[in-house]
C-alpha cells in the first residue's frame, strides 16, 4: 500500500482512510454530504495524488498520440487539455486520460491509477516512433481545488487570472510561491475549479498555502466518497465501473471523443459499429421508487427480463434521490422510458433521464 506525500496530513485531519487503487487514500473527513455541498457552494480540496502521469516527448509525439488514442490530438493547441481515451484491440478501452499539450513536440498525460501500469505497457509497446518516454506517477502529486469559489479564493496565490481561464486549458505558473505549478482548469466535480500539479516535494507547502487562501472561504478537504458523488451527478464515466475493458467508447456515449477522421487502434471496427448502431448504450436513470440501485444490480424490463446491468449509483446529495448509470439494450433506452432495478430479489421502478442529472 502506497501512501501520497499528504498522508499524513491527511490522518492528522481526521479521515478515515480507505486502500484505493494501491494507494492510502482519505474516502472522508465530516461525511460525504457535508463534503459535497461544500464543494457545490464554496471550496473544497482533494488530494488525487494518486493519478498516474507520463511524460511524452519528441517529433513524432503528435503521430503516436494520434494512433493510440480516439480523441483528434491534431487540433489541439498549446496550453489545451484534451479528454479522450485508449481504445484496445478488441473494442473495448483501456483507460479515459486527459492529455496536456506543451508544445509540439511535448505532452503531459494523465490516467488512472489503477491503470498507470497497464497504460504504460500499452504506450510503450506502440511506440515505434522513437517517442521518449518517462513516467513521473512517483514525483508527482495532485490537487483538486474545486467549486465555485475555487479562482476566486485561490487568485491572491498566482498572477494568473484564475477567473479567466477557460474550461480544458492549462498554463505553467509561479503558484503560492511555487516554480512550475501546472494549473489546469479542469475537474471531475461540475462545479468548476482548478487541479494543480507539482512536485511531491513542494506538495506540504501547496496543501498549507491553500488552505491559507481559503480560509475566509470555509474552505474545506474533502474525500474520495464525495467526488463520486459528484461525478455521478454530473454523468462523469469512472473506470473499471462505467467505462473497462470491455465496453465500446460509443456504447459509453463517449462518441464526441471518437474521431474517424484519423486511423487508431481499432477505429475501423468501431466505425463498422457506429455504422451500424450499438446493440447496448449507458444511461442515466432515476429511481422512482425507493431503492439504491448500486455497481452490478440487474436490470429488467417490466415482464422481468433481464436487459442490462448497474455500473454506478448513489443518493444524489443534491438532489436527494437516488440515481444511477448503467448499460441497457437499445430498445429500452428511451428517455422517460421505465426499467426496474433489482434490489435484494426486489423489482424496484426507475426511469432514464437525460444526464447530467444535477444542473448548476
Amino acid at each position: 500500500m502506497k501512501d501520497t506525500a499528504l498522508s499524513q496530513k491527511h490522518i492528522a485531519l481526521g479521515a478515515k482512510m480507505v486502500p484505493f487503487a494501491g494507494y492510502n487514500m482519505p474516502v472522508q473527513y465530516e461525511g460525504v454530504k457535508a463534503e459535497h455541498e461544500i464543494v457545490r457552494t464554496g471550496v473544497g480540496v482533494f488530494d488525487v495524488s494518486h493519478m498516474g502521469e507520463f511524460l511524452l516527448e519528441g517529433e513524432n509525439t503528435i503521430a503516436l498520440l494520434q494512433k493510440i488514442t480516439s480523441n483528434d490530438v491534431s487540433k489541439m493547441v498549446d496550453g489545451q487539455a484534451q479528454y479522450t481515451c485508449l481504445p484496445n484491440a478488441t473494442g473495448g478501452v483501456i483507460d479515459d486520460l486527459i492529455i496536456y499539450r506543451k508544445n509540439e513536440n511535448s505532452f503531459f498525460v494523465v490516467v488512472n491509477a489503477s491503470n498507470i501500469e497497464k497504460d504504460w505497457n500499452w504506450i510503450e509497446k506502440n511506440n515505434d516512433l522513437g517517442v521518449k518516454m518517462q513516467n513521473l506517477s512517483d514525483d508527482y502529486s495532485l490537487l483538486a481545488v474545486q467549486g465555485p469559489k475555487a479562482a476566486e479564493a485561490m487568485n491572491v496565490l498566482t498572477d494568473i487570472d484564475l477567473t479567466d481561464m477557460k474550461y480544458y486549458t492549462f498554463q505553467m505558473a509561479k503558484f503560492a510561491g511555487i516554480d512550475n505549478v501546472m494549473v489546469s482548469a479542469t475537474g471531475y466535480t461540475g462545479s468548476g475549479g482548478f487541479e494543480l500539479y507539482v512536485k511531491n516535494t513542494d506538495v506540504a507547502t501547496l496543501w498549507d498555502k491553500v488552505f491559507e487562501a481559503g480560509e475566509s472561504y470555509n474552505i474545506k478537504p474533502i474525500g474520495l466518497a464525495a467526488r463520486d458523488t459528484l461525478r455521478l451527478e454530473m454523468g462523469f464515466c469512472l473506470y473499471g465501473n462505467d467505462i473497462d475493458d470491455t465496453t465500446s467508447p460509443l456504447e459509453a456515449g463517449l462518441g464526441w471523443i471518437t474521431k474517424f477522421t484519423k486511423d487508431f487502434t481499432n477505429s475501423e471496427n468501431l466505425k463498422a459499429q457506429k455504422e451500424a448502431g450499438v446493440k447496448k448504450k449507458l444511461v442515466a436513470f432515476e429511481m422512482v421508487e425507493k431503492g439504491i440501485p448500486r455497481h452490478d444490480y440487474p436490470i429488467v424490463d417490466a415482464d422481468g427480463k433481464n436487459i442490462g446491468r448497474v455500473t454506478s449509483g448513489t443518493m444524489s446529495p443534491s438532489l436527494n434521490k437516488a440515481i444511477g448509470l448503467g448499460y441497457v439494450t437499445i430498445e429500452n433506452a428511451t428517455i422517460d422510458g421505465p426499467i426496474f432495478i433489482e434490489v435484494r430479489n426486489k423489482q424496484i421502478e426507475a426511469k432514464i433521464v437525460k444526464a447530467p442529472f444535477y444542473k448548476a
